[in-house]
């Protein structure tokens, strides 16, 4: 007899509802899913590993929680002072 079960979760199309591999764009393997081969998951682990999916940090506010020590601008001409003096 057949299953008559509800589709769950493992049986959404990936990104999307294309149904395609994200890496080459081939129909996509119900084992492998979303991926078309197992070379294709190999590529996209490896991107992954490689930080290739990072989001991009932006510097322009390093401190955006507040939790970071204050910082101190250092006199230069006197810490020079103190070492050859």
């Amino acid at each position: 007899m057949g299953s008559s079960r509800p589709p769950g979760p493992a049986d959404a199309s990936p990104a999307g509802g294309s149904g395609h591999c994200p890496i080459c764009r081939a129909p996509s393997e119900p084992g492998l899913r979303p991926f078309c081969s197992r070379r294709c998951a190999d590529v996209d682990l490896s991107r992954w590993l490689r930080g290739a999916y990072a989001i991009p940090v932006r510097d322009d506010d390093d401190d955006e929680d507040g939790d970071a020590a204050p910082t101190r601008p250092t006199n230069r001409s006197s810490d020079e002072d103190d070492r050859h003096g």
